[in-house]
């Protein structure tokens, strides 16, 4: 066993002097691997904490959202709708809520405008805990907002400390701000602006008695699916959507948008594959003649494949922990600013968030399996096929 551990040692001793003789060459194939498993392995990390973000942000979502649909469109409900629903045994309590976009020309941004009744909402109470300042709008007063960093950042810029919106009639309504979210909330709050319900209303123009969905809370978790499909039934005319199925519709997107990217770095990487297995199978005269030498002086041929495997693999692992380093610091502490739009969209307000990527060993075994071993393979066939010649007709042939 000693002998043959230092058979091994001796092997990775020669490779790593083989690989810094050819150390030009050996570093330019190094950054090209590095670069290339740091595009894929951003896009996994990414991909996989912005899914883990959103499902972290929707456990305070309504455990049952119910939507009115007309022409596969979604269009305002009816607010008595709450009354047909008041048999269903298990719903804990029903919220009218009224949400939209608004466009602000002047800044070419979009505004998401939500108007709620706090009161009624089962944590209602606990929605102050996501305030950086101030309170949320009063259902009974009011002329109050609470805003995003960014449009409160809108706002100040415009010189003033009111938030002024048009309705459809192009009559100008404005609202004092009451509150700013937290930083840590950016992701979903960055252009949001909460409102009492009352306010918009007025703002849309939307009647008291609609609303753009009903907020569907329940008492027992594990009856959602039972609620929903009972709610479906009295409600034909109805889009129900469960918390669960908007989780999943975030993975979807965001797994589609990763997909897609992904497709493009991978053919990057096959390119980067075949271009290896080009060169690594065209060796060079002084390789040949130094496979040649090796099998003059009593090397075996599992001992030259041996030696590719360790210069292959010091090269293309190095390469993989560099990568998916960089990758992490990338995702962790830069935002993902290379690649966020890709996944999150682009917007005039942009949300400033903090990724945190999940280090999942299937995702790097993914990426290993894709990177590495293809490498691996790309230098050792070669090896093996110039060091399965016989020496003598190999220098005979130089």
């Amino acid at each position: 066993m000693t002998g043959g551990l230092t058979k091994h040692l001796n092997i990775l001793d020669y490779s790593l002097s083989s690989l810094w003789r050819r150390k030009m060459k050996n570093i330019s194939v190094l950054v090209v691997f590095t670069g290339v498993i740091f595009l894929i392995a951003s896009f996994q990390m990414v991909t996989q904490a912005l899914t883990e973000t959103a499902a972290l942000a929707l456990r305070s979502a309504p455990e049952i959202t119910v939507q009115k649909m007309s022409a596969g469109r979604q269009v305002g409900v009816p607010v008595n709708y709450a009354e047909k629903l008041s048999g269903i045994f298990g719903i804990r309590e029903i919220v009218p809520r009224v949400w939209g976009y608004y466009f602000d020309e002047v800044q070419g941004a979009n505004y998401t405008v939500m108007g709620i009744d706090s009161r009624r909402m089962p944590l209602g109470d606990k929605l102050k805990l996501t305030l950086a300042e101030g309170s949320m709008p009063s259902p009974d007063t009011g002329g109050g907002a609470v805003v995003g960093r960014s449009v409160k950042k809108i706002v100040e810029e415009k010189g003033g400390r009111l938030l002024s919106l048009f309705r459809p009639d192009l009559s100008q309504v404005s609202f004092e701000i009451t509150g700013v979210f937290k930083p840590d909330t950016d992701i979903l709050t960055n252009d949001l602006v909460v409102l009492n319900i009352n306010d918009a209303r007025n703002l849309f123009n939307i009647s008291a008695s609609m609303a753009t969905d009903l907020c569907v809370y329940v008492a027992n978790l594990s009856e959602v699916s039972t609620i929903a499909k009972k709610i479906a039934t009295v409600l034909p005319d109805t889009r129900v959507l469960t918390r669960s199925q908007i989780s999943k519709t975030y993975q979807v997107v965001f797994g589609w948008r990763s997909g897609f990217a992904s497709v493009c770095l991978l053919a990057a990487l096959t390119s980067f594959v075949i271009l290896a297995w080009d060169k690594a199978s065209g060796l060079s005269p002084e390789e040949k003649r130094e496979i040649s030498v090796l099998k003059i002086l009593g090397w075996e041929t599992t001992d030259i494949i041996a030696i590719r495997f360790w210069e292959g693999f010091l090269v293309s692992g190095f390469a993989f922990v560099v990568g998916c380093t960089l990758a992490y610091i990338h995702v962790a502490f830069f935002e993902a600013s290379l690649f966020r739009p890709v996944l999150v969209g682009w917007s005039v307000i942009y949300p400033s968030f903090s990724l945190i990527p999940s280090l999942m060993v299937t995702n790097f075994l993914l990426i290993f399996c894709f990177s590495v071993l293809p490498y691996l393979a790309a230098t050792v066939i070669p090896a093996w096929r110039s060091a399965s010649v016989p020496a003598d007709s190999a220098l005979s042939g130089m």
